[in-house]
């Protein structure tokens, strides 16, 4: 695939100072802890919308975001490559803020999904701020500058809670999606003032969209036959006859790509064993940590009622009290993983980061029923999850070039958000074969939860092993970075 770039490699060192520098990572950390903090948001809110909206569809709130991130996705990575990664970063956050007004504004359930899904586009946005951080940032800076965007997930694990919990306790679900729709705006700003254009693009490029319909159908197809699957039945017709669809969606998309001159994703990058195994790893391990939050703020602010509901009762604001200190720590692995990462192997520590999420997670299926109790092995867990989502995007620059970046990048987060959605959807149905439901809501008993948590521990744990699959790559301080100004 061919690649142009306007500018020398090494301007960066030369011509920006380290507060631009500083101002870009601002930015572009805003730009992708949004969508971390949407999530956190949308968690804490779920059980007050279910209740508010008489729901035992509340799964599809959370779901609908990932389905349509998931099949526009490839579009706006492709569209990134041949238009700019900045441009296509500016078009996503656009459409975000349109769907977070419909959601602030809706009345009804079904609308409310509509705005989610639409606002689902935003979630491009990772990919692409982790891909640009390697194109305008010189050597000693990428590290670094991926240290703080992936330990900014703590900053919104701290804050995000404390944050919910306000708006909660005080404005309803309402405030919560009005802050939403304000904060994608604050961040289109961000990206439009202080963020330059990569000039690292496709020469010549075409969009492909024949192979982007076919993946983003094939996905969407398993997503939503998994979101209905308790519904319509593990073995019925309509279940197989939607994963048999998907699978061969999936297969003439890659006919399709080994045919096309310009294709979605360079099936030849993929093949890559470094790549593919990266991935894949990353993918799995990333995904199930990101999904665990299903379960544990259903845990903690779903009501106590005897019989019915095992849920702890927390207000918004209480539960951020008590996992502050868990926030800290996914802090402290983080961005103590960027640093790491330039002279230790980023499979060991992946390694590392999953033991001890399987640790702290292990130890919470027992002890979950008091604010001590949650502390003391969420602390552990938290460490291990910073680890984790910090080496992700580093794993993925060991192993591709710069003109692959984005499109590398955009594979990843297609991967890990179709694995999130599959394990978030399966944790829901885990935890309602113990629940019960009451006055049209779904609600869960303690076994259901602790289910819900060893479900997540397995998938964990099996990313863990598939990073035996991972060869040797070169370290950070060794992959070309630097490539634009």
């Amino acid at each position: 695939m061919s690649q142009t770039q306007t500018t020398p490699p090494q301007s960066p060192e030369r011509s920006r100072s380290a507060m631009r520098n500083g101002f870009i990572v601002a930015a572009l950390l805003w730009a992708v802890q949004l969508v971390s903090l949407v999530a956190a948001l949308s968690g804490t809110t779920q059980a007050a919308i279910a209740i508010h909206f008489e729901t035992t569809k509340i799964a599809w709130f959370t779901l609908m975001t990932l389905l349509t991130g998931t099949f526009f996705l490839p579009f706006v990575v492709k569209g990134a490559a041949l238009f700019g990664k900045r441009r296509a970063l500016l078009v996503a956050t656009g459409l975000g803020f349109a769907g977070d007004l419909v959601a602030a504004m809706a009345t009804d359930y079904r609308t409310l999904l509509i705005g989610r899904g639409i606002a689902g586009i935003y979630t491009a946005a990772t990919p692409l701020a982790y891909a640009i951080t390697r194109d305008v940032f010189p050597r000693r800076w990428v590290g670094l500058a991926n240290g703080i965007m992936a330990g900014g997930v703590g900053l919104v694990a701290f804050g995000g809670p404390f944050l919910s919990g306000w708006l909660l306790d005080n404005h309803g679900f309402r405030g919560v999606l009005w802050f939403m729709a304000i904060s994608t705006a604050a961040a289109f700003v961000l990206v439009l003032a202080l963020v330059p254009e990569s000039p690292v693009r496709e020469r010549a490029g075409r969009m492909d969209w024949v192979g982007g319909l076919l993946l983003g159908g094939g996905v969407t197809l398993i997503v939503y036959a998994v979101g209905q699957g308790s519904e319509w039945g593990w073995g019925s017709g309509k279940f197989i006859g939607f994963v048999v669809g998907a699978v061969i969606t999936l297969v003439v998309f890659l006919l399709v790509e080994r045919r096309v001159a310009e294709p979605l994703f360079p099936l030849a990058m993929i093949r890559r064993r470094p790549v593919w195994s990266a991935l894949l790893a990353t993918a799995v391990a990333a995904g199930a940590l990101n999904a665990v939050g299903v379960v544990i703020q259903l845990l903690v602010l779903m009501p106590k009622i005897p019989h019915v509901s095992d849920g702890l009762g927390w207000s918004g604001t209480h539960n951020a009290i008590v996992t502050s200190p868990i926030s800290a720590m996914i802090i402290l692995g983080a961005v103590g993983t960027g640093s790491i990462a330039r002279r230790m192997d980023s499979r060991i520590l992946l390694g590392i980061g999953v033991a001890l999420a399987i640790v702290g997670y292990g130890i919470g299926t027992q002890y979950h029923s008091t604010a001590g109790q949650i502390i003391s092995w969420g602390v552990v867990a938290g460490l291990g999850t910073g680890v984790v989502v910090a080496v992700v995007p580093i794993m993925v620059i060991e192993v591709v070039s710069p003109e692959e970046q984005a499109m590398a990048n955009g594979a990843q987060n297609l991967v890990l958000g179709v694995a999130q959605i599959i394990v978030s959807q399966l944790a829901y149905v885990v935890m309602a074969q113990h629940g019960m439901i009451l006055k049209g809501t779904q609600f869960y008993l303690d076994k259901g939860f602790v289910n819900g948590i060893w479900l997540v521990i397995g998938c964990c744990a099996f990313g863990g092993l598939l990073v035996a699959l991972v060869p040797k790559a070169e370290r950070l301080d060794d992959a070309e970075v630097g490539q634009a100004a």
